[in-house]
């Protein structure tokens, strides 16, 4: 029960959060989703709002942010 809570605390991934975590990577939506063995089609849908990386996908996108030290709770800045 406790790691469900955990997993409950993360922030959601909408579409900013997850274009603003590929723009601090520097890399492209194609480069991205090799990154997370997904399609850049995929990719493009989240940072469009079509559809919410969900399971595995924002599970492992939480930890590519972690590591790469991105604030991803919080607004994108420009």
């Amino acid at each position: 029960m406790a790691r469900r809570e955990q997993r409950r605390k993360r922030p959601a991934w909408g579409a900013d959060q997850v274009r603003a975590l590929r723009r601090h990577l520097g890399l492209t939506q194609r480069e991205l989703a090799d990154e997370l063995n997904v399609r850049q089609q995929t990719v493009s849908e989240w940072e469009t709002g079509q559809y919410r990386p969900r399971g595995a996908s924002e599970r492992l996108l939480s930890v590519v942010a972690e590591r790469a030290a991105f604030r991803y709770g919080e607004p994108e800045s420009r």
